[in-house]
């Protein structure tokens, strides 16, 4: 069962998806939609595929909104699922460690 989430605005930067239950490190959150793209920009998600060539995918659900931290929470893997990497807590933000480009 994908569990709750809820956009609402983020301390880090503008808006972020937060738990809306308990979410239990392993367990799958969603899987991002969203149409392939070769122009970054905002809401770009950039995934490597088979050939270790990045794919860059514009995101559309709300896994749009899970915003970048080292101590990140979440990952996204190469088939689009995002996994929980920790326990997650109700109203803990949802982050993503976007590498060391990120500024």
């Amino acid at each position: 069962m994908i569990p709750k989430v809820v956009v609402k605005e983020s301390e880090l930067h503008g808006k972020g998806l937060f738990a809306g239950e308990v979410i239990n490190k392993g367990q799958l959150i969603g899987k991002v939609k969203g149409r392939k793209t070769r122009k970054d920009g905002p809401h770009v998600l950039w995934l490597d595929n088979d050939d270790d060539c990045a794919v860059g995918i514009h995101v559309t659900c709300s896994l749009k909104y899970i915003n970048h931290s080292k101590q990140a929470n979440v990952c996204y893997l190469a088939d689009r699922r995002v996994l929980a990497l920790k326990d997650i807590g109700i109203d803990e933000e949802l982050t993503h460690d976007y590498g060391d480009d990120w500024n």
